[in-house]
């Protein structure tokens, strides 16, 4: 099964920077391991760009959708047997990448 693995960040406690060379060992570990199918980081929020076209005319809107401290930084999608072996996986993100972690399989 596959799971969406969030990485939140908060603008008053952002993870720090330093940590790169251990997630890049997460990382590498993850694809010999198999669980990887694809990761990445995300710019800041104020970068983002909302579109909605689903009424009579689009509107396009600079930022976030959501306003809040919290915001989703980055992003995994594992491979993994069950819920189980992802959340263990996930602590383990946490630990590493020095952020909260959602965990969430694909419907």
């Amino acid at each position: 099964m596959q799971y969406l693995v969030s990485v939140i960040d908060d603008m008053s406690t952002p993870g720090s920077s330093d940590k790169r060379p251990g997630i890049s060992a997460f990382n590498e570990r993850l694809i010999a391991d198999g669980y990887w199918v694809f990761a990445g980081g995300l710019a800041n929020p104020d970068a983002a760009t909302v579109i909605d076209n689903r009424g009579e005319q689009q509107v396009i809107c600079d930022g976030p959708f959501v306003e809040s401290k919290e915001y989703l930084a980055g992003l995994w999608v594992w491979e993994a047997p069950d819920l189980d072996a992802a959340l263990t996986l996930a602590a383990e993100a946490s630990k590493v990448c020095d952020r909260k972690i959602e965990v969430r399989p694909f419907a």
